[in-house]
């Protein structure tokens, strides 16, 4: 059957591969900076960008399972975008911008926000997401929801596998994974059904999926971009950041979601004075490795990928930076994992709980009522397959006590004695990993961290660097990605190689 939709596909491609221009204006790859450009000169409007987008899902979208739902409303918001222009008035850096959303961050429209889950099948959000108010004060067009990997991975799904949404596919190699909950902003952004994405993470899920399928990724220091409104994990680790093609693109759109949020007051509070006064596209420097000092851990190089990211940490030498390689994070990582999910299970219940009961209505109103109803649909949402075993743990649990509060110590106790102090020791600007090795790391901490390509393996598929820092630390981060993105400028559109 894949190879069948495949066979289709690429026949459905050649056949409007002259359809990717208009007017002048070439959509496939289409950055914000050039699309903005494009209004500005007439060659474009939101309304024919939407339609091409919307043209791309429907193609597309039958073998990738990368959208969940088209917003039926998208054209009438483009179409009102096109004469707010046309009297003059500019709201916002993403205006007429169509942007897909994970589909755990909350819509005030006809848009459902599930998580992938059944459960949550027409469910009414009370407000927007405090990132989507951010998207919508900035102009964008909400295009719809892309498909995550359900409850993000808090079911052991298989990546990019959702009750609703089915499986995403990589679109690069189909049989490889799209990885990590983000799944489907990422293969959305890979394959041009949208200018732009959101992901969510809590650990690995931007940076994950945006290595696998060759985009940039930003996970933000935890709490620069509101958590209100969507379906949680873990306040301590959650963030929402962007999924793009370019550095450039993903900076517009976190320039519009980054800020304080009253429901995410704690979190937005504590990150505002991180945020740089003018935003963060004065850190677009294509001389931005220059002076920078980059730490190598050796625990996230092995013999055989330092040979696929030796030439990169030779660029990076090339364009004025300081690689200081064979660095040891010196604290003793082996109790992270039970620290981890100790901490976790109770927040997720807490957490998930609250969620739920804010909203207007609800199939389901708790966690226990989330198992229950897995239990009574086994089919749809395949128990048989993946089970539920975390979302049961958690259910266990019965708020914060001793045990959560001193996983939770020793969680920062990691923290402040591992990264923070290799970084502070050797006066580093970043630590860079393959893909999303480091992504526990980044995560227990808050900390922040940028994918940028880097190249596709023999069989074709994408592999990513991760630029990491510690909090806030996200303008000299921008820096080193973009001049790396400039340098070598690895990315290329998706192959669909079986």
């Amino acid at each position: 059957m894949v190879e069948w939709r495949l066979q289709v596909l690429l026949a459905a491609m050649a056949l409007a591969a002259a359809a990717g221009s208009c007017g002048g204006f070439e959509f496939r790859e289409a950055t914000i900076d050039a699309i903005q450009l494009g209004f500005k000169n007439g060659s474009l409007t939101s309304t024919a960008l939407v339609r091409f987008y919307l043209d791309q899902i429907g193609r597309l979208n039958p073998l990738l399972h990368a959208v969940i739902e088209v917003n039926p409303d998208a054209l009438a918001q483009a179409a009102r975008a096109d004469a707010e222009r046309c009297s003059g008035h500019y709201p916002g850096g993403l205006h007429g911008v169509p942007v897909l959303l994970k589909d755990n961050i909350a819509t005030r429209d006809r848009l459902n926000t599930t998580a992938g889950s059944l459960a949550l099948l027409g469910s009414v959000v009370k407000r927007d997401a405090g990132v989507v108010r951010g998207l919508r004060r900035a102009g964008a067009v909400i295009l719809g929801k892309a498909n995550p990997s359900e409850w993000s991975n808090f079911r052991p799904v298989e990546n990019g596998w959702s009750a609703r949404g089915g499986q995403t596919l990589n679109p690069y190699v189909l049989s490889a994974t799209p990885c990590g909950s983000s799944a489907g902003p990422g293969v959305a952004a890979a394959t041009n059904m949208a200018a732009a994405t959101l992901g969510s993470e809590t650990e690995g899920s931007i940076l994950c999926p945006s290595s696998w399928n060759s985009v940039v990724g930003i996970k933000p220091t935890v709490g620069l971009t509101s958590r209100s409104g969507v379906i949680p994990i873990t306040p301590r680790q959650d963030t929402v950041g962007p999924m793009c093609r370019t550095v450039s693109d993903a900076v517009h759109v976190l320039d519009a979601i980054v800020g304080y949020d009253t429901l995410d007051a704690k979190a937005t509070g504590a990150a505002s004075k991180y945020i740089p006064p003018g935003g963060y596209g004065q850190f677009l420097k294509i001389d931005g490795l220059r002076g920078k000092r980059i730490g190598i851990p050796t625990s996230f190089f092995s013999a055989d990928n330092m040979m696929l990211y030796g030439k990169h940490l030779q660029t990076m030498r090339q364009h004025g930076a300081v690689v200081i390689k064979n660095l040891n994070i010196t604290t003793d990582f082996t109790d992270l994992y039970i620290q981890e999910t100790t901490a976790v299970y109770a927040e997720f219940k807490l957490s998930l709980n609250a969620y739920l009961s804010d909203l207007l209505y609800s199939p389901v109103r708790s966690l226990a009522e989330v198992i229950a109803f897995n239990n009574a649909h086994p089919v749809e949402e395949r128990l048989k397959d993946f089970g539920q075993p975390d979302l049961i743990e958690a259910e266990k649990t019965n708020g914060i006590g001793a045990v959560e509060r001193a996983a939770i110590q020793r969680l920062n106790q990691i923290s402040t004695n591992g990264l923070e102090k290799l970084m502070k020791k050797h006066q580093l600007d970043a630590i860079v990993a393959p893909n999303a090795d480091a992504s526990s790391i980044l995560a227990i901490g808050g900390y922040p961290g940028i994918v940028v390509p880097a190249g596709y393996d023999k069989k074709g598929v994408p592999f990513g660097i991760c630029f990491g820092g510690l909090r806030g630390y996200e303008p000299r981060l921008i820096e080193m990605a973009y001049a790396f993105e400039q340098a070598t400028k690895v990315r290329r559109p998706p192959a669909f190689k079986r």
